[in-house]
């Protein structure tokens, strides 16, 4: 693709500089990789989009891109050619649903992987210490990288990483990784032959925290061969090596597990982060951002019952997802709530979730 680059701010430790990174490469669309500095963060990057946060996409034109999944919808825009929704409703539907899920519900695996095992810092240090503060003494960017270390840490018992739950999180990883460490080993991607948003949802668990942290990657990735592949081939791409997605808009049956998970575990979540956004909504007026958090909720998790904190801006993500329903012609709606149903998951769209916009990292009553 010709013309001038887009420019991506993110670090390579970041989760969701991760999934961006991965998807640029994939789509083949021209892009500078740069670090974000300290001041970059809190000067540049707030000034243009209202929030301290990575990554950031910055156009040829100059536009600052903020959100993930904003990202990627301007950018598919731009760049039709080899689309990562499918044209077919069951995959298309099946693919935004399996980002909603990489997006919101490995936060807390992601997070505890590396935080909980020490010796992931070294490499967090090292990383992040000359990206923020670069040409400064080594003594000053440790300083640095450790105020950034506290307050991700701080971070943890708002997403459920406390020492009572950590057997279990690790148990349902272990579960988890080896389906999907099944299901690569028959596909290349998610869905078949080629990567969807779907991949570049989960991606961003893999790519930045599992797949590069030391303890993550030498005890749950490496050991998994055709997961390790999948990371690999979706953060370096082969050109021409992608496929296509099955045919008669039929899913893979090794996907089951994941389906299984996203029913029994993830939409109890969504179902309990939206009863407590609508108590919230109907105490903030209309237009005003709502809290982070929404208050503690309850979800399944493997065989034990995983708290955290709610965060609304998950059941923004559910609103994209049901938008991508409602814009469906009748019959492939109908399609769409066939397969759901045959998964027990059809109860997912008939949530009534109250308009919502984004606002930088957190949402608002539209």
């Amino acid at each position: 693709m010709a013309g001038r680059p887009f420019t991506l701010y993110g670090w390579h430790l970041s989760f969701y500089a991760g999934k961006v990174r991965c998807y640029l490469a994939n789509k083949g669309i021209p892009f500078r990789d740069r670090e974000v500095s300290l001041y970059t963060l809190t000067r540049q990057i707030k000034r243009r989009t209202g929030a301290v946060v990575m990554p950031v996409v910055v156009t040829p034109e100059g536009d600052w891109l903020q959100d993930s999944s904003a990202i990627i919808d301007e950018l598919e825009r731009r760049f039709p050619e080899y689309p990562v929704l499918p044209a077919t409703p069951v995959q298309r539907f099946a693919s935004v649903l399996l980002e909603t899920w990489g997006d919101e519900w490995w936060i807390p695996i992601a997070m505890h992987t590396r935080w909980s095992h020490p010796e992931n810092y070294v490499l967090f240090e090292s990383d992040a210490g000359p990206a923020l503060l670069p040409y400064f003494p080594g003594f000053l960017q440790k300083r640095a990288v450790a105020r950034v270390a506290r307050l991700l840490r701080s971070y943890l018992p708002q997403v459920g990483i406390v020492p009572d739950q950590l057997a279990m999180m690790d148990a349902w990883t272990r579960s988890m990784l080896d389906s999907l460490d099944a299901h690569f080993a028959q596909h290349r991607y998610l869905l078949g032959g080629r990567p969807t948003i779907g991949d570049f949802g989960l991606v961003g668990t893999m790519y930045g925290h599992l797949g590069r942290d030391p303890w993550p990657k030498r005890e749950l990735v490496d050991p998994r061969k055709n997961l390790r592949a999948w990371i690999d081939r979706m953060a370096k791409p082969v050109p021409g090596a992608s496929g296509d997605l099955p045919a008669a808009d039929r899913i893979p049956p090794s996907l089951d597990p994941v389906w299984q998970s996203i029913v029994r575990e993830f939409l109890p979540m969504i179902e309990a982060i939206l009863e407590n956004t609508r108590a919230l909504a109907a105490a903030v007026p209309e237009g005003q951002p709502l809290p982070r958090n929404a208050g503690e909720v309850v979800c399944p998790m493997g065989n034990g019952q995983f708290r955290r904190g709610g965060m609304p801006f998950a059941i923004w993500k559910m609103q994209r997802l049901l938008d991508i329903h409602r814009a469906m012609p009748p019959e492939q709606q109908s399609s769409v709530r066939v397969w759901l149903r045959s998964i027990g998951g059809e109860r997912m769209l008939d949530l009534e979730i109250p308009r919502l916009k984004r606002v930088a990292l957190r949402v608002a009553l539209a």
